[in-house]
């Protein structure tokens, strides 16, 4: 497969995710948790059906946890596509 796309709303997640970082751990550690979003997201392109499927919160979505997050996707033919980034505080809003 190897094909990602990221969604409006992880876009937003994922600026979110990083701005807390800064504001919390400094700039160095937000870098480096930002990357490891981008690494997870290639190996979800990879072998994505490597993490759970999560029906009960929607339909055809899959999680993966990374670091204190939660990356919430669905594959969609030859493309996994991110589609929101949550912590654990974040899942009542979202569903």
């Amino acid at each position: 497969m190897a094909n990602y796309r990221i969604s409006k709303d992880a876009k937003v997640d994922l600026n979110r995710i990083y701005r807390r970082g800064v504001r919390e751990f400094g700039e160095a550690l937000a870098d480096q948790y930002y990357a490891a979003f981008f690494d997870r997201f290639e190996q979800l392109a990879k072998q994505p059906h490597l993490y759970q499927a999560v029906d009960d919160i929607r339909e055809g979505y899959r999680r993966s946890v990374c670091g204190t997050d939660s990356i919430y996707y669905r594959i969609e033919e030859n493309t996994v596509e991110i589609m929101c980034i949550l912590g654990q505080q974040d899942i009542d809003e979202w569903i």
